[in-house]
């Protein structure tokens, strides 16, 4: 039981790690344009999208606790999948486009 919870817990930290490094190395790269006025849209993602990020974060959350440690192992998973799904989608909901 130890060594299964072992896996999970290094195998959901890893599921973290790849999506958290790409998102903190790509706002190193800063670019400044002084020469012309740019028109910048903001593109937002529908409550649709949003409900079925977090949505599919806390199903994935809670197939991989129901998997470690049963009933009470997918209600944790589902929660931490649910807060995991709400940051991804906090943090890229809205998309600026510059004409």
């Amino acid at each position: 039981m130890k060594t299964k919870l072992t896996f999970i817990i290094i195998l959901l930290l890893t599921f973290v790690m790849e999506i958290a490094v790409p998102l903190t190395a790509s706002a190193a790269v800063r670019r400044t344009r002084y020469a012309q006025q740019h028109t910048v849209y903001v593109r937002r993602r529908s409550k649709g999208k949003q409900a079925a990020i977090i949505g599919g974060s806390a199903a994935g959350g809670a197939l991989i606790g129901g998997l470690a440690g049963g009933g009470k192992g997918a209600l944790i998973g589902g929660a931490i999948g649910a807060g995991g799904g709400a940051l991804y989608n906090h943090h890229t909901r809205d998309k600026k486009v510059v004409r």
